[in-house]
């Protein structure tokens, strides 16, 4: 998918996140490349800037300082059907994922990522087979750390409750979950 222009003859770009620098340094990729960048660093900023001009492009931080950066996620969409939203994090996972393109995200990356690749993620299109397929499965400590994040995701975040339901000490769950995504 072309990247177009709004009917303005400009590309509007909404960026979320409350990591100043990163932010900084993406609108001034995402600006030499003839977005026009509006920078948000939490849900409500972000709510109030796309209520008053509803972006043609959305990058949004999964974690944010406030609330979680998929509540945004439809309110984008309500307010522009045919936007296209990356969501981000350093913490992805593929629960989270799903529910990001469930909600209405076009895509989802892990930082960390570039602005190149943002704009190819924004003319991903749903079902693309011509996507390459992993070289190498999944390691185990991969996989272990995407099936904690998805029942802590299936309990609400809830730690305890999530152990439980995995007859695992608490402290474990924990201490697990705080290391970054294992790369494969």
């Amino acid at each position: 998918m072309a990247l177009l222009p709004h009917a303005n003859g400009s590309r509007t770009l909404l960026l979320v996140d409350d990591d100043a620098l990163l932010c900084e340094v993406l609108a001034r990729a995402f600006a030499s490349r003839g977005f026009v960048v509006t920078i948000a660093a939490s849900q409500e900023a972000a709510s109030d800037v796309a209520h008053a001009t509803p972006p043609d492009y959305a990058v949004v931080d999964l974690r944010l300082s406030d609330h979680s950066g998929l509540d945004l996620v439809p309110l984008l969409v309500t307010l522009n059907p045919h936007v296209r939203i990356v969501v981000f994090s350093c913490y992805g996972n593929i629960a989270t994922a799903i529910d990001a393109i469930k909600l209405g995200a076009t895509y989802y990356l892990c930082k960390p990522v570039t602005a190149d690749d943002i704009i190819v993620a924004f003319g991903h299109q749903a079902g693309d087979a011509a996507l390459p397929r992993p070289e190498k499965p999944m390691s185990i400590r991969r996989l272990e750390w995407e099936h904690l994040s998805r029942v802590l995701h299936e309990n609400g975040g809830n730690i305890s409750q999530a152990a439980r339901a995995m007859s695992m000490h608490r402290r474990t769950l924990q201490r697990k979950l705080a290391k970054r995504p294992v790369k494969n």
